[in-house]
């Protein structure tokens, strides 16, 4: 509602559009070596087979609550798996 009032709906989806129209984002990609930890949360989707093909994934939990916003919905266990990657990366 916010963004009908204001009239900025189209502005705050353009950044949406211009990321899946640019063909960049489409074209193979070199995989990362930096380790990467993913933190799945119920309202999120992550499918790990796409995010394994360019990023290097040590670290993957997924939680049965919480949601898009964790660190203020569920932030014991945002924490908790933030501290837990970063200590096997020690």
């Amino acid at each position: 509602m916010l963004y009908w009032l204001t009239g900025s709906a189209r502005s705050s989806a353009n950044a949406y559009y211009e990321r899946f129209h640019d063909a960049i984002m489409w074209a193979p990609k070199e995989r990362s070596r930096v380790p990467m930890g993913v933190a799945v949360f119920t309202t999120d989707v992550a499918i790990r087979r796409f995010a394994e093909k360019t990023n290097t994934i040590v670290h993957w939990s997924e939680f049965e609550r919480g949601g898009h916003f964790a660190a203020m919905e569920a932030p014991e266990l945002f924490i908790g798996d933030v501290r837990t990657f970063f200590r096997r990366l020690r």
